[in-house]
């Protein structure tokens, strides 16, 4: 097992991480003597030449940072929703609700993005469906407008402020920074949303089915809704699912590419896009291929640091620091003690002050 890791997952690694790192040309053997080694350069002229290279990068990190902030957590949320309704007991043809959930996640993904272009077409269903209530719909992957400044514009927001079109970061003002992701690029967070939300929600599903009634049961008897339940009982035990749920979505989110190459290959005004599709663009079109290599380690870093401070602000925390530790009006560590001593001793009295303290904190 280790040699066929090493020879199909650590080899190539290793040898684009040399080729992002020279200066070879997609000829002959990147190992070869003829390939010159060229350290950062390919780094620099990415994230510090202020060039065409740069601006590039920092549109497709744009388009992909609002393409991750809108479908993880709307599929996330859709999936655990759906999840929620097909485990109930109450439901009639369970499995006819959850085969028609799935099914989109596994069809053809280029399938559904000709399908996607049909219906989000001009004159397409959704277009159809929107002039029934009188809206005239964009026509959506052909729209490079930011959805903040159409918004914007309908309030007599016209144009960028100053400030804001005269400073930017990797070669984009802050303006197409702030301006959200674009008409073409809302029609693909939808796509990923249909697509993706079926396989999330079968990981839910195992895992409200892997739950025992019986705390259910105990949280009804407490009294508690339906919504009190979920906040305070169901969701706490999903904590591992939705870490790993929200995991494989930055990865496969970050990692977007077939639907961009099948839909707009990056168009219109490059505000579809994104780091994986450009670093295809890079080394097999341009034949740049220490710049392609160069742009896979960036997004390959990005994803691993999002993945550890997701791992930090989603980690269980099995004990309470000790300045968060509730205590009643006027009590304090002293009178706890008090009353242990008072109930006779440290046995009965330790567990009795404990378990009061436990008992007021959750009640707050």
């Amino acid at each position: 097992m280790l040699v066929i890791l090493g020879l199909f997952l650590v080899v190539p690694v290793l040898m684009a991480l040399w080729v992002s790192v020279s200066d070879w040309s997609g000829r002959g053997s990147p190992l070869s003597s003829e390939v010159g080694f060229v350290g950062l350069d390919n780094y620099d002229d990415l994230l510090l030449g202020g060039g065409l290279a740069t601006q590039d990068f920092g549109t497709a990190i744009r388009n992909n940072v609002y393409y991750v902030l809108l479908v993880v957590p709307l599929q996330t949320a859709l999936a655990l929703f759906l999840a929620t309704m097909v485990n109930r007991k109450v439901l009639k043809g369970k499995g006819i609700f959850r085969t028609a959930f799935y099914f989109p996640s596994v069809t053809s993904s280029v399938a559904i993005t000709v399908l996607w272009l049909f219906l989000f077409s001009a004159s397409g269903t959704i277009n159809a469906i929107l002039a029934k209530f009188s809206i005239t719909g964009p026509n959506w992957f052909n729209d490079p407008n930011g959805v903040i400044p159409l918004i914007l514009g309908v309030f007599g927001v016209e144009s960028a402020p100053t400030w804001l079109a005269q400073h930017g970061f990797l070669g984009i003002p802050l303006w197409e920074w702030a301006a959200g992701p674009s008409v073409a690029m809302s029609a693909f967070v939808l796509l990923a949303i249909f697509t993706t939300s079926g396989t999330f929600m079968l990981l839910f599903l195992a895992a409200l089915q892997g739950f025992s009634g019986e705390v259910e049961e105990a949280a009804i008897m407490d009294g508690t809704s339906g919504w009190q339940r979920f906040r305070y009982v169901t969701l706490p035990m999903l904590r591992p699912t939705v870490f790993t749920v929200v995991t494989l979505g930055l990865i496969g989110t970050w990692q977007v590419f077939d639907q961009i190459y099948t839909g707009t290959q990056g168009g219109p005004a490059k505000t579809t896009l994104t780091p994986a599709y450009l670093s295809y663009n890079a080394a097999f079109i341009n034949n740049q291929w220490g710049r392609g290599a160069a742009i896979a380690f960036v997004l390959f870093a990005i994803i691993v640091i999002l993945t550890v401070l997701q791992r930090i602000v989603l980690r269980e925390r099995t004990t309470v620091p000790r300045r968060k530790r509730f205590y009643r009006d006027g009590d304090g560590p002293a009178a706890l003690t008090a009353t242990a001593s008072t109930a006779g001793g440290p046995g009965t009295g330790s567990t009795t002050a404990a378990s009061t303290a436990s008992t007021d904190g959750s009640d707050r």
